[in-house]
């Protein structure tokens, strides 16, 4: 019985540090996206740092990442920058990579 309590913990352990991995590559993601969302509206230093701050937090409102395209979306929109809907998307997917390496690599 202690056999399959051990493996039962270590698979209630694991699921646990995936969640955490996954929290933080989304978190990492929507980052990256809010940088470059706060280049394109020509901000930079720490007002581009709070503002990916604020896509982060964006990205707690609901399960991936809708809210966050909604946001940054709707920022890009009221301060009349251009962007194509297919970039952005792209952008994303890179991103959402770029995190993935970042996060696993870096621990």
């Amino acid at each position: 019985m202690a056999l399959f309590d051990d493996r039962e913990q270590a698979f209630e352990k694991k699921y646990a540090n995936d969640q955490q991995t996954r929290f933080r590559i989304e978190a990492r993601t929507a980052k990256l996206l809010g940088l470059w969302a706060a280049a394109l509206m020509g901000m930079s230093g720490d007002v581009a740092e709070n503002y990916a701050k604020d896509v982060v937090g964006a990205n707690l409102d609901e399960p991936g990442f809708d809210d966050v395209k909604r946001k940054v979306r709707h920022d890009l929109k009221g301060r009349d920058v251009a962007f194509d809907e297919n970039e952005f998307d792209q952008k994303l997917v890179e991103f959402l990579a770029e995190a993935e390496h970042q996060i696993i690599t870096q621990g």
